[in-house]
């Protein structure tokens, strides 16, 4: 069982004091609780050795029947940051026609392009959103809202906070819109506000902690699976063909791994968790030589992040969101390995794509859509009885109540040992790559 010092206990405003106006509905006590670790081995231990405080315990999601907010006299914001991912209009949608439809709220505002459409001495002016306004925008990619990278002063958002009345602030973002949003509450907290900060975690990249799925990930998968079809049917039509199929993937490969799962026409797959090597007897240059030796193409599918350790020359530079730039594994790789050959006088064709920017641009698929629609019904519900700091996720098929400092773990990444992983090395017959 892992072991987490760590307080996963969720903030409330105050005493909730308004009967909730939805009726026919099964509602959740702030004590229903899950287990984080349902080994029943490790549980039943925990019991019996009377170490019960050792095991994590995360607070349901779900409509409350005591309420924080008078939804007559409520202001709700919703922003969205950081990059493009599947599945942010439906999230938006979602969250208007929940709050106008159950709660009956009746101002909710869209601040556009980020934390900085939130501050007002930018002058971006925002929406006012209702149900006409979002009636369709779930049939468009990208985000209604727009989006931008970067925070700002915390002090700026809260003073806006206030010129437009917000009671509660949706934030529609990965880790770095996370950290943000944290400074944003301890700004709120100094002042004694009560204002609510709710996160709905946004990464394409599937790799937030102690979340089992983020919205858009198989929207992604299922568009990456189309790439590497295609980039497969590139290899097979030529003399010694080879595909390289480069997708998103920082510093977790689970677009890459679960996509050439769906479609096992790759042969490897490079992943930022797992090392490879280039040249020497079992680097991937020489094992592409060996495979040519019993097919006339290869497939590799690599994340943007795998194989960063052959740029560790290179000057580190970061983006407004403080997240380190990457250097191009795929054009890289279409070098090394085009002049690799020529340098052996041995013909091949490699075709490189990149559809990166087309993947996380797509209308969600249904999945998706679905799953979207409750991350932004347990997000209102979770703001509506007063909770604050708090990310909406889902673990063990449960939705959950997180705190927003579960950043300070990282990024979730694959284990090389787990059944995933082995699950593409059966796939793929790939070797370790590794000298």
């Amino acid at each position: 069982m892992e072991k987490f010092d760590f307080d996963f206990s969720i903030k409330n405003l105050g005493k909730s004091i308004y009967f909730s106006p939805i009726k026919n509905i099964n509602f959740v006590k702030d004590s229903d609780k899950i287990f984080y670790d349902i080994n029943h081995d490790d549980v039943k231990k925990a019991i019996l050795e009377g170490k019960e405080d050792s095991l994590i315990i995360l607070e349901k999601a779900g409509p409350r029947e005591n309420i924080f907010f008078d939804p007559e006299k409520t202001t709700a914001g919703i922003v969205t940051c950081g990059g493009l991912c599947p599945g942010l209009n439906n999230v938006i949608r979602s969250l208007v026609l929940q709050l106008i439809y159950q709660y009956g709220v009746k101002k909710i505002i869209g601040f556009r392009y980020g934390y900085r459409g939130i501050d007002i001495s930018n002058k971006i002016n925002p929406i006012f959103l209702d149900v006409n306004e979002v009636a369709d925008i779930h049939n468009l990619g990208g985000s209604y809202l727009g989006s931008s990278r970067g925070n700002v002063e915390s002090s700026k958002i809260v003073d806006s906070l206030l010129y437009y009345g917000i009671d509660i602030l949706f934030t529609i973002g990965g880790d770095g819109t996370i950290r943000g949003a944290i400074d944003i509450v301890e700004e709120i907290e100094r002042r004694k506000l009560p204002i609510s900060v709710i996160n709905i975690p946004k990464t394409i990249d599937n790799d937030i902690p102690f979340i089992s799925k983020s919205f858009g990930f198989q929207t992604a998968v299922a568009a990456a699976q189309e790439a590497i079809r295609c980039a497969h049917n590139e290899a097979k039509g030529a003399p010694n063909g080879i595909g390289i199929v480069k997708l998103m993937g920082r510093d977790s490969g689970f677009i890459a791994a679960q996509a050439a799962l769906a479609q096992k026409d790759a042969n490897y797959v490079l992943v930022p968790e797992i090392d490879f090597d280039l040249e020497g007897p079992n680097g991937l240059l020489s094992e592409l030589e060996r495979r040519f030796e019993k097919a006339n193409h290869a497939l590799i599918v690599v994340a943007e992040g795998a194989g960063q350790n052959f740029f560790d020359n290179k000057e580190v530079k970061f983006d407004k969101s403080g997240n380190k730039i990457l250097e191009d594994i795929g054009t890289f790789l279409k070098n090394k390995i085009t002049n690799y050959f020529k340098e052996k006088n041995i013909e091949v064709n490699v075709k490189y794509i990149d559809p990166s920017y087309m993947i996380r641009s797509v209308v969600a698929n249904a999945e998706d859509a679905v799953y979207c629609g409750f991350l932004a019904e347990h997000a209102v519900h979770a703001a509506m009885s007063g909770k604050t700091r708090v990310i909406i996720g889902k673990w063990n098929d449960t939705f959950i109540h997180l705190p927003m400092d579960i950043v300070k773990f990282g990024r979730k990444k694959i284990d090389p040992k787990s059944s995933l992983w082995q699950s593409v090395v059966l796939s793929t017959g790939q070797p370790s790559l590794k000298n």
